[in-house]
């Protein structure tokens, strides 16, 4: 279900403009040879393991046909980044599996001028998906180097709409607060009060949460700000580390 927008003229200008803008913003889409078998590997990431699931958004699943999963792999596991199952990046970190993060992005149902919260910016690629259809997107990664190799991926494919922050997302980031949407790709074992606090009214959270075991949960505010929860699917994301990992 669609979240819901104000309705009238003025709107309808704001979020053309909002579209117009993300069109000029987001990551390009870089050239790609005839034949390339990594287009065909991704076509065949979308049709198998995303839309065979129930993954039916239109937008999302044209993101995940141009953004160039492999790019955001290390040459080492280049070879699986299409698979289905999570890809290593490097300091005990892992890309999402392909059908896990394509739920959660479906789960946010995000708007064309929606502002997006992403915490644990690993791989960048999740960030480079969420430029193509969001307004805004804001990453916080608490690990440098992995930042910062995300950071170069996401240059090199001009997205222009994703500021990044280095840095523990317990607390979000409050000056840029409230988001439409925001998603978290580490469990905490429990929600991170600040993170609800910067959802506005009509906006989603989508976050792993638990120790060992783990439930993907949805956390939706309403017009008065009122918070309900779901649970979607049992997960297992890597932990949150910083200060949700105090005891």
């Amino acid at each position: 279900m669609k979240r819901a927008r104000p309705a009238g003229p003025a709107a309808a200008f704001l979020a053309g403009v909002a579209a117009v803008l993300l069109a000029a913003a987001a990551c390009r889409k870089p050239p790609v040879p005839a034949g390339d078998p990594e287009t065909a590997a991704r076509e065949a990431m979308v049709r198998t393991q995303i839309v065979a699931r129930g993954i039916g958004d239109p937008r999302l699943l044209a993101a995940l046909r141009e953004v160039p999963r492999h790019l955001f792999v290390d040459p080492a596991h280049r070879g699986e980044a299409y698979a289905d199952r999570p890809v290593p990046i490097g300091e005990g970190q892992t890309m999402t599996q392909p059908y896990v993060a394509a739920l959660m992005t479906q789960l946010l149902d995000i708007q064309p001028s929606d502002r997006i919260l992403e915490i644990g910016t690993g791989s960048g690629y999740e960030s480079a998906v969420l430029s193509r259809l969001a307004s805004e997107v804001f990453s916080i990664e608490i690990l440098p180097d992995i930042s910062r190799r995300a950071q170069e991926r996401l240059q090199a494919l001009h997205c222009g709409n994703v500021r990044f922050r280095i840095g523990d997302g317990y607390r979000g980031w409050p000056e840029a607060a409230p988001f439409d949407g925001i998603i978290v790709t580490a469990a905490p074992r429990q929600i991170p009060p600040a993170l609800l606090g910067q959802l506005a009214p009509n906006g989603r959270m989508v976050i792993p949460v638990g120790d060992f075991f783990q439930e993907l949960k949805v956390y939706a505010k309403d017009a008065k700000g009122n918070v309900t929860e779901n649970s979607v699917i049992p997960v297992r994301f890597v932990p949150m580390s910083g200060e949700a990992a105090k005891p």
